[in-house]
């Protein structure tokens, strides 16, 4: 294939034959001058490009960064060799998907037989997920520079090696995670001097001081010691923690800069995050109309990467989420009380129809929270007086106010305690609640 210099030079050619058959006298025919200049062209052309190293005869290889977080940037290395026999001077395209944000997209290149070039690639990703190469297009010029070759599709997938950086949600609330810690250790301390009898498990016996509940004297104990001896309880261990996220129509609405699924999915690590460290089990499920992700805790070392990893490829579905098949999973998967935290939007059509008819099945068994990300637009929309326009658009502002305050109601009748916090604040407000449950022994 020809380049844009032959084009040049055509025109070049062009442009001096005409003013020669216009200023000197006894210029030869305009056709026989173009003919020869066309010639002249196309030959060079043919030359150059029999000329020009192949461009399939590369070894392609990548090396570099495979997962990272979202807001982060990753370099992924392109290493080219050229098995040809002829220096290989031209262009690498290094394509990925959109989403991915690789830069620079084009590589200049010059490479002797049997040598090797690195092209780095810098990629911002946009989403989360899986961020895949999709092809490498080398193009070879010729030393003239008036025509190319290049790998064709099928030999472009051939020699393109195939790459995959994982974009991880961002865990920005991971800052609150040394607070929410201390007074995780601070409630167990309280729990162990204080001796909570309900909802708490004995530990040991120790001497009794000036100040313990004398309920927690252990009389027998007492008698064959000869000395008086009071029960030390430690915290509730292996509790049942089940997050939901509801990834249904409702989650992909944009509050603030990010969709609300990306903030209840922050809320939810931080949560079990938490709660691993407080010896309790975690579970999660993310679904809609099916079951999209269902994740187990392990061990504390690995939990938090596990389930990171499982959520980072979670999207929201246009479709209105099943809440009687997510309940019923919920009650299939937890057998014995736990602490259900429903992350969803506090919509009173959604809710209302879906999930208050079976709220009570769940409430019977499980203790409930529902978080919802508050959206600080409809306060702002509601302050609004200054025109006609701006009286109407807080009218219709109050009334969703007004029908969220009535859904929290109805969602109180049931027993179930609801979170409705901005992003800013909707994190910790969920591990605080956890908290809260954990020093009163209501898990």
């Amino acid at each position: 294939m020809v380049t844009g210099k032959a084009a040049a030079l055509l025109a070049l050619g062009a442009f001096v034959n005409l003013v020669g058959a216009w200023l000197v006298p006894g210029w030869p025919s305009a056709w026989l001058v173009a003919g020869i200049a066309l010639g002249t062209v196309a030959g060079l052309s043919m030359l150059d490009f029999l000329l020009a190293g192949a461009a399939g005869d590369v070894e392609l290889t990548r090396s570099g960064d495979t997962q990272i977080r979202l807001g982060e940037t990753a370099t992924v290395t392109l290493t080219l060799t050229n098995r040809g026999v002829r220096t290989l001077r031209g262009q690498v395209r290094d394509a990925w998907v959109p989403s991915a944000g690789a830069t620079p997209y084009r590589h200049e290149v010059l490479v002797d037989p049997e040598q090797s070039v690195e092209l780095p690639a810098v990629l911002t990703p946009t989403r989360r997920g899986e961020r895949r190469a999709v092809r490498v297009t080398v193009r070879s010029y010729g030393p003239l520079g008036l025509a190319f070759r290049q790998t064709t599709r099928r030999r472009s997938d051939q020699i393109t090696p195939p790459w995959t950086v994982t974009v991880l949600p961002r865990f920005d609330s991971r800052r609150y995670l040394p607070e929410k810690l201390s007074r995780l250790w601070v409630i167990d301390g309280m729990v162990v001097v204080r001796g909570r009898g309900q909802g708490t498990e004995f530990d040991s016996l120790r001497e009794y001081v000036i100040g313990d509940d004398v309920r927690s004297i252990d009389w027998r104990s007492s008698a064959r010691r000869r000395d008086v001896l009071v029960r030390t309880w430690r915290p509730e261990r292996d509790r049942r923690v089940m997050c939901v996220l509801d990834t249904g129509r409702t989650s992909a609405a944009r509050i603030g800069d990010e969709p609300r699924l990306d903030a209840a999915m922050d809320a939810a690590l931080l949560l079990a995050t938490l709660a691993t460290y407080a010896d309790d089990r975690v579970d999660l499920i993310a679904a809609d109309t099916e079951v999209r992700v269902a994740h187990s805790s392990g061990s504390k070392r690995t939990a938090q990467t596990r389930l990171i990893r499982a959520l980072a490829g979670l999207e929201p579905a246009l479709v209105e989420t099943d809440w009687e098949r997510i309940v019923g999973e919920v009650l299939r998967r937890e057998r014995r009380r736990a602490l259900v935290v429903l992350f969803t939007a506090l919509e009173p059509g959604a809710l209302g129809e879906g999930l208050l008819p079976v709220l009570p099945l769940l409430a019977a068994r499980h203790r409930v929270v529902l978080a919802a990300v508050h959206d600080g637009a409809l306060d702002e929309l509601a302050a609004g007086r200054r025109d006609v326009t701006e009286v109407y658009t807080a009218a219709a502002a109050a009334r969703a106010l007004a029908d969220r305050r009535r859904m929290r109601a109805a969602l109180a009748r049931h027993g179930v305690e609801v979170i409705d916090e901005p992003v800013s604040t909707f994190a910790p407000a969920v591990a605080d609640a956890y908290l809260r449950l954990k020093a009163a022994g209501k898990l």
